[in-house]
């Protein structure tokens, strides 16, 4: 799909009146050859001469105007209004210009004047569109790790939309449909009212843990902090007792702890982390939202990397669950995100292991020692296992490695028993992991980039159920086999990887996570340089 194109600086708009013959040269009008060519017309031609959308636009409709006749009054209004209301989905402002368009409206006492008041009306409009229907920013140019496919829609197509639409509706129709976004939005106005407030108050000063039974300066802190958060009700209490362990543990699950109701370092950091930064990561999970902004399946499965857990959402709603482990910090283990489509599963697998992972992880190991790793196999280009103790792996590199290495089916394969395939060519799955131990901990980045699952028999089990009555008796079948099958799924099913901070349910407070790999500090910056501003973030 195309994009955007020309998005100057809407005074600079207002001013170019400079007569172009190039552009007459676009001119395709609709009757005869001889058809009268107007001032208006040529305007349009001329200010949209550097924009083959908007320009295809009025060539497509005759050049009849939409925005400056005297029958446009309406989606003038509606314009003036959303312009003025694009903070509150947290927009860069300064892109769309209320002010300064109704004074290039007003002032267009002339054909010529008209004709650039329209082109500038159709940019800001275009400009706005795009930003609230898809995002501010092109991710993949900002974050490496943001494989995602932005969905952009056809300027022209949604110049043609918006004329033939009741305006109020069609602009507000742009965001995101659904819960999310708006209870996202909701969060955001929340923060800017707490922030303008003066926030929660002082932090918890110190790094040593606090626990019930506590007492002292801290513990004031802590109880005078959580109750500006909303976690706990006013009281002179000021001991470490029930009603504050009661608060810290809700606390911690809203924000991904452990919920032993004991203020550790962990605990302490996110307590701490101030409404401006929260406030930045809701700005930044809505530019997210818009993203993916369409369809993502009436079942499908969602990863959130930050949240350490994969789910499966039928119409709606959770119906499973499971933590998951995802890539370690590293620069070439963190998981990337994107979307693709489930298609099989495969039972008792083998894992061929990436050569990258190879020449990290192994090679070192077998030249210390040929025998290193005896779980693998080595095999040659003619498919055979090939004795250790033939090769000299001295000299040997990623480039000249000439074995794939694979480690056969079975509880200790590093796959473990089952693994779930939708097909990418980032080489990313779920699976199984002999490691059980991972899942306890608080932050799970242990992997390769591939995502572990905690209980990934019953998250088989809830994928089957569609093809299968009996679910459970047709995997333990194939497990107990011990042969390597591959299941294929009737109904493929979207997977969905994401990264958010900030996320909301349906019911209680909006969850908290940390940027685990300092993605969204980085997008937070882009946004500020694409200009979103407000008060309660400035200073």
């Amino acid at each position: 799909m195309s994009r955007f194109k020309g998005r100057h600086a809407p005074i600079k708009l207002l001013q170019k009146l400079v007569f172009s013959m190039s552009a007459l040269s676009m001119l395709t009008l609709s009757g005869t050859a001889k058809a009268q060519v107007t001032g208006f017309m040529q305007s349009i031609a001329e200010a949209a001469a550097e924009d083959r959308d908007i320009a295809a636009f009025y060539r497509a409709n005759g050049y009849e105007d939409i925005f400056t006749g005297a029958d446009d009054a309406a989606r003038r209004i509606a314009l003036y209004r959303a312009f003025a209301k694009a903070g509150d989905h947290g927009l860069p402002t300064q892109r769309y210009h209320p002010d300064a368009l109704r004074a290039a409206f007003e002032g267009a006492s002339s054909q010529r004047a008209r004709g650039a008041a329209e082109v500038a009306a159709a940019r800001m409009f275009l400009d706005y569109a795009r930003d609230l229907n898809t995002g501010v920013l092109e991710p993949g140019k900002i974050v490496d790790g943001i494989k995602r496919q932005v969905p952009r829609h056809d300027p022209v197509d949604l110049l043609t939309a918006f004329a033939a639409a009741e305006p109020v509706a069609y602009l507000a129709g742009l965001a995101p449909d659904g819960h999310e976004y708006v209870r996202l939005q909701r969060e955001m106005l929340r923060l800017q009212q707490v922030i303008a407030k003066d926030g929660w108050g002082r932090g918890v000063p110190g790094s040593s843990k606090l626990e019930p039974g506590d007492s002292g300066d801290r513990v004031i802190a802590l109880r005078d902090r959580l109750v500006r958060m909303g976690y706990l009700a006013r009281t002179p209490d000021r001991n470490y007792g029930n009603a504050l362990q009661a608060a810290v543990q809700q606390f911690q699950i809203d924000h991904g702890l452990l919920a032993d109701g004991v203020t550790g370092p962990s605990t302490l950091e996110q307590i701490n982390t101030s409404a401006q930064q929260r406030l930045r990561s809701v700005l930044v999970a809505m530019e997210r939202e818009r993203w993916m902004n369409g369809p993502r399946g009436d079942r499908h499965v969602l990863v959130n990397i930050t949240d350490f857990h994969a789910r499966i959402i039928d119409d709606g709603k959770e119906t499973f669950r499971t933590r998951s482990v995802v890539g370690a910090r590293n620069l070439d283990k963190r998981t990337p995100e994107f979307s693709d489509t489930m298609e099989h599963m495969v039972i008792n697998p083998t894992w061929n292991v990436p050569r990258s992972i190879v020449a990290r992880d192994y090679l070192p190991n077998f030249k210390r020692n040929p025998n290193a790793n005896s779980y693998l196999k080595l095999i040659d280009a003619s498919g055979r296992v090939v004795p250790r103790d033939t090769i000299d792996f001295s000299e040997m590199t990623e480039r000249n490695f000439p074995f794939d290495v694979k480690q056969p089916p079975g509880r200790r394969n590093a796959l473990g028993l089952v693994k779930f395939m939708f097909p990418n060519r980032h080489n990313i799955y779920l699976h199984d992991t002999p490691d059980k131990h991972l899942f306890k901990r608080e932050r799970r980045t242990y992997s390769s980039g591939c995502i572990r699952l905690n209980d990934p028999f019953d998250f088989a089990y809830a994928v089957l159920a569609r093809q299968t009555n009996d679910p459970k008796a047709l995997f333990h079948s194939i497990l107990d086999s011990g042969r390597e099958t591959t299941v294929e799924l009737e109904q493929h099913i979207p997977v969905h990887l994401i990264y958010r901070t900030a996320f909301t349910v349906a019911k209680g407070n909006v969850q908290y996570r940390a940027d685990i790999y300092g993605r969204d500090a980085r997008l937070f910056d882009a946004l500020q340089a694409a200009g979103v501003a407000m008060p309660a973030l400035q200073g």
